[in-house]
């Protein structure tokens, strides 16, 4: 009885001659045809670069005659490998857009492999080449590993360099000299760049002058905040101050009004009757609120009108009533 071998396997032991190929082995001779260019492969990095020179090209750029081109990621390990680890990742195509519009020293633009055009990518593309900005085609894997855990690029990154903060007294002697009526936020307490995201957004929104923020426990003007932001941050200054409490002291010598948002405030908002002069509104956190030396330090204590079915507002969402607000009372006196 034969032994049984395994599924496939083969046990004969004949040798000599065996049944013919069926003119296999001619046709294997015969080969395939030429061998296709590289660039024409389209799993090929040369053939991958051909693509996105196509794609550079239909957004109004030149190709391989000219222009700044897309590049493999294969083709530039070396030159990211030497970025330091400081600089910040911008990502979400209004915010890459508004970073690049505003001329801030970008050092590499990223975009992702088959990324569906639309009027703002060609007008990134355009930037980027006109500012020789290199332009990087990278796995939409790279991008998300750039983004972030939680961040959404929309297949386009920017790499900036660390956010240059203002001084506070600088912006306010700069609104001063404009002839404009100053109105700042400073956060005392907000952590969530998100949030810090948001509450830049609104002020920009409502003609607010820029954004004060401490040195220590705050949030800074990172990637989450570039994107939450919308790209707001590249337009509105955000100053950092030593002491906040000491800076606000400050600022009311220089006849700054000092509104604090809190819910247990002593005045309602739409109560509010000092919103025509400069304001520097001071948000807390969600959790802790004003801190102690900060609300002894404010003028006035406001607090925001809500349905008792909502026991606090988000710290973005009572800036954004505040800013609102204020910016009611001084368009009415006009």
């Amino acid at each position: 009885m034969a032994k049984p071998g395994r599924p496939g396997a083969g046990n004969s032991k004949k040798k000599g001659a065996t049944k013919g190929t069926g003119g296999l082995g001619r046709k294997a001779l015969e080969g395939r045809g030429p061998t296709p260019k590289a660039e024409d492969r389209s799993w090929h990095v040369a053939g991958k670069r051909k693509a996105a020179q196509e794609r550079f090209a239909a957004a109004g750029g030149k190709g391989k005659a000219g222009g700044q081109k897309p590049q493999s990621r294969d083709m530039n390990r070396q030159s990211r490998s030497k970025a330091t680890d400081d600089t910040e990742t911008v990502t979400g195509r209004n915010s890459v857009l508004e970073a690049l519009r505003t001329k801030i020293p970008a050092t590499t633009f990223y975009i992702a492999q088959r990324v569906e055009m639309d009027d703002r990518v060609k007008e990134m593309l355009s930037i980027a080449r006109n500012r020789e900005i290199p332009v990087l085609e990278v796995t939409r894997q790279e991008l998300d590993r750039m983004a972030g855990f939680d961040g959404v690029h929309q297949g386009v990154a920017l790499k900036v360099p660390p956010y240059e903060y203002a001084h506070p007294q600088d912006l306010l002697e700069q609104v001063i000299d404009r002839g404009e009526m100053p109105l700042f936020v400073a956060l005392d307490g907000i952590t969530d760049p998100r949030n810090l995201g948001a509450i830049i957004r609104s002020t920009a929104a409502f003609g607010g002058h820029g954004i004060i923020l401490p040195q220590r426990r705050s949030a800074s003007v990172n990637s989450a905040a570039w994107k939450t932001s919308a790209g707001a941050a590249a337009r509105l200054p955000v100053a950092l101050a030593a002491n906040l409490t000491t800076l606000l002291k400050e600022f009311k010598k220089q006849g700054v009004f000092v509104l604090g948002l809190d819910g247990g405030g002593d005045v309602a908002l739409p109560a509010l009757e000092l919103a025509d002069r400069p304001v520097v509104i001071v948000v807390g956190s969600e959790g802790k609120g004003l801190s102690r030396l900060v609300t002894e330090t404010c003028d006035q204590i406001v607090s925001i009108p809500i349905s008792s079915a909502t026991e606090s507002l988000n710290a973005g969402i009572a800036a954004s009533v505040a800013l609102y607000q204020v910016s009611t009372v001084r368009a009415a006196a006009e």
